[in-house]
């Protein structure tokens, strides 16, 4: 299965791809209409520091804790994709506290977000890597 990984080496630590991520996931055509102006809540993170940059988002585990955790079932794989039915998110976050790369967080209404890799978006690729100007982000299996 494809899956997002990061190059850390090649990260310039622009965070372009949280904002195209957040744009992806908005449901808005117009990026500006869409981000300016607003909080965004994008599901992949840029950390680090002067030196090394990085972008944290969800690895798509085989055997996911996260899903173990999830007390209400939202959380479940789809097709080897760890997924997230926001509709039955009850907030408690203990998918949050049980992930070890800490890639879910917290969305927009209290409820937890994970990146579902865009796929039904219809972008062909997540978002986060065709927004990446060097390509320290990829969609590859490895």
């Amino acid at each position: 299965m494809k899956r997002v990984f990061v190059n850390e080496e090649w990260c310039l630590g622009c965070h372009l791809c949280e904002y195209n991520c957040a744009f992806a996931n908005s449901g808005m055509k117009n990026m500006a209409a869409a981000l300016k102006g607003k909080k965004i809540f994008p599901n992949i993170h840029v950390n680090g520091d002067d030196q090394v940059h990085f972008a944290v988002s969800c690895r798509h585990c085989e055997d996911p804790l996260c899903v173990k955790a999830c007390i209400s079932g939202a959380l479940h794989i789809d097709n080897g994709r760890v997924c997230i039915d926001k509709t039955k998110c009850v907030g408690c976050y203990s998918c949050i506290m049980v992930c070890p790369y800490g890639s879910l967080s917290i969305s927009q209404n209290g409820t937890a977000t994970k990146c579902e890799l865009c796929l039904d978006n219809a972008c062909g690729e997540p978002a986060c890597v065709s927004g990446c100007p060097n390509r320290a982000i990829v969609y590859e299996e490895r």
